[in-house]
């Protein structure tokens, strides 16, 4: 009888700790997926703050630069373009090309000197800066994120347990726009 007894209390451990295994399995993947989705918010809270913040940065530029409309067009286009999209794909995208858009504005700037000692676009601009700051750093933890799920994913165990929770797609991850590495040329 004593047996029997070891012999089930060994059984009854074992199964508890590889359900123990099982639940963390399934659970990691579900925690990891969170993480992602919080990085994300992060990001767009950021870009959300740029989008917000680009109407009164061209509304104080316009009146020095009115030949420069195109590229004002561009922005507002490019803002309502981001408040409509759909996927993460589309929001990077977006972000990207309304980045080399600001980049030319505040190039432009320098060519402007009244425009420089004015007090309001000053501010402007450093809250631009310390917003396109943020996106960068924000951008940077969401890929963190992004990669540790990914590789999870890619692991044989993570990949089962991916599988079961419904997360087997790996995320996209935040990368530069095309050009990014060339110098945006400016002229009048």
């Amino acid at each position: 009888m004593k047996k029997i007894g070891i012999v089930l209390l060994v059984i009854i451990g074992v199964v508890i700790v590889v359900g123990g295994m099982v639940i963390a399995g399934l659970n990691k993947p579900v925690v990891l997926d969170e993480q992602v989705n919080n990085a994300w918010a992060q990001v767009e809270n950021q870009l959300q703050r740029r989008v917000d913040l680009i109407p009164n940065l061209v509304s104080t530029v316009k009146g020095y630069m009115e030949h420069e409309r195109g590229t004002f067009e561009k922005i507002t286009e490019l803002r309502s373009q981001w408040a409509r999209s759909a996927s993460t794909q589309e929001k990077i995208q977006t972000s990207n090309a309304i980045t080399d858009a600001l980049s030319k504005i505040l190039m432009v700037s320098e060519n402007y000197p009244e425009l420089k000692a004015n007090e309001n676009f000053l501010s402007l601009q450093a809250q631009l800066e310390g917003t396109e700051n943020r996106i960068t750093v924000e951008r940077m933890r969401y890929n963190d994120t992004v990669k540790i799920f990914n590789a999870y994913q890619r692991t044989i165990f993570g990949s089962v347990f991916c599988s079961l929770r419904g997360l087997g797609q790996p995320r996209v991850y935040f990368k530069a726009a095309e050009g990014a590495k060339e110098v945006p040329k400016v002229t009048f």
